[in-house]
């Protein structure tokens, strides 16, 4: 009961929501974008109206070039309803999600496109292709995802990770998990990402497991075996991106207040975050699959064309870390 006076306090003094609204991160991404070739882009199943929109507004900002995987009847009539012009655009006739991913993760794997997205299919439907063995993307990295989000709370890029893909985490899962969210924030131009292991308290508790891993992972990060970060926890929520809350708490650390990743215990804590963050603190975010063979840009079916747009940018950007020689 102790560490909640505190918490309450800090909230009273230092509500994040309060801060005037200022988008400051993603309109840099598609700044950046503008000086990159497109990327070749499967489209899996834009079978919805904002799944179409996003990527046709993606190709029309010059960061992708889809190859459109679906019921080529339904994406013509959609599109015909909805005003989007999609006849140049290749077309890859699939009858049913399953077939257009497979068609989509074929693509990849034989090069003829350097990423993948996610239409108005389920997710599961899609990564469970995707993740297939012997026939899918894996790499010798776990796949994971990073929530890229924009808030006006906060005055920096904020990277939550993993809340989507991996359901319960085993420990070897989270050093993949850490590992591609710091690779991706260098992508985004983030050099040395401050990473917060999130768990309830800020101290040790053999009793709270993710306290333990937090440990263990910082540990990790000082002998050299994770790479390219700050890494600090276990931290709450409200320490990790408010320098008052620290303060208060008595914590000392490069990474409280500051945070530019948080990782989560796991995915139900991360993607409830993340769209609380959302809905209810304004934010703007991008969605990303990392550890593939090629960067998936992975939505919600609910998610605005807007935010489509902008997992795309990370996309372009993620592709071009690893390829710069395809830089024009």
């Amino acid at each position: 009961m102790s560490d909640l006076a505190p918490l309450a306090e800090a909230v009273v003094i230092d509500p994040l929501v309060g801060h005037p609204a200022d988008y400051h991160v993603f309109h840099k991404f598609l700044d950046r974008c503008k000086s990159l070739p497109a990327i070749t882009t499967a489209v899996c199943w834009p079978l919805s109206d904002v799944a179409l929109r996003g990527a046709t507004e993606a190709a029309e900002e010059g960061l992708i070039k889809p190859t459109l995987i679906g019921d080529e009847a339904e994406m013509r009539a959609l599109a015909a309803k909805i005003g989007v012009d999609i006849s140049q655009y290749p077309i890859l006739d699939a009858d049913n999600e399953v077939k257009a991913a497979e068609l989509s993760v074929s693509m990849c794997r034989s090069g003829n496109a350097q990423a993948m997205m996610k239409g108005s299919l389920h997710t599961d439907e899609l990564m469970k292709v995707a993740m297939a063995r012997d026939t899918g993307l894996r790499t010798s990295r776990r796949i994971t995802h990073v929530f890229v989000m924009d808030t006006p709370a906060y005055a920096r890029t904020l990277l939550i990770s993993d809340a989507a893909i991996n359901i319960k985490p085993e420990f070897e899962d989270k050093i993949h998990i850490v590992q591609n969210a710091i690779d991706l924030a260098h992508a985004l131009g983030i050099p040395e990402p401050k990473v917060a292991l999130l768990s309830a308290v800020e101290t040790v508790n053999p009793k709270i497991p993710s306290t333990m891993e937090a440990a263990a992972l910082c540990k990790m990060a000082d002998r050299g075996q994770i790479t390219g970060g700050i890494l600090d926890g276990p931290l709450a929520f409200d320490t990790a991106v408010s320098a008052h809350a620290a303060e208060i708490k008595h914590l000392n650390s490069p990474v409280t207040g500051q945070a530019d990743i948080l990782i989560v215990p796991d995915l139900e804590s991360g993607n409830m975050l993340a769209k609380q963050l959302e809905y209810l603190g304004g934010a703007q975010l991008a969605g990303i699959v990392l550890g593939a063979r090629v960067p998936v840009i992975l939505t919600s079916r609910a998610d605005s064309a807007e935010t489509r747009l902008t997992s795309c940018a990370v996309a372009c950007l993620l592709h071009y870390a690893t390829h710069p020689v395809e830089i024009a």
